[in-house]
């Protein structure tokens, strides 16, 4: 059962990082204009694309998934901190606060890893 679940638990993490990438590309003009107006440079904005998109796609894989859970929980601190601190807004409250749980789930797959069904395990078996 808990391969099962694992599995389904990865599934559902990374849509997130794969949907939101891809959004980003599409959007990529707003988005980078998004950015330098919370001080992050848009020159920026490929490194956060591979991060989510690569990211998300290894989690789904379960490949290389201790490093690419615990890249994805920094980047979803900081991604709280820097553009999810407006706390008098509710939206910004609960965007802050999902990140912070992403975080968490994500911290926990670095520590526990992807299990059987997983690119590691694969990997690891030979």
């Amino acid at each position: 059962m808990h391969k099962t679940v694992n599995l389904i638990a990865r599934i559902l993490m990374s849509q997130i990082f794969i949907i939101a990438g891809i959004g980003k590309i599409a959007g990529y003009a707003g988005t980078q204009q998004y950015m330098q107006g919370h001080g992050v440079p848009g020159a920026l904005l490929p490194l956060v694309i591979l991060l989510e998109v690569g990211g998300g796609l290894a989690i789904l894989l379960g490949f290389l998934t201790r490093l690419s859970a615990w890249a994805l929980a920094l980047f979803c601190i900081a991604a709280a901190l820097i553009f999810h601190t407006h706390f008098a807004e509710y939206s910004q409250q609960i965007n802050f606060m999902k990140n912070l749980v992403m975080a968490g789930g994500l911290m926990l797959l670095a520590t526990y890893g992807a299990d059987a069904w997983s690119v590691d395990a694969l990997r690891k078996r030979r």
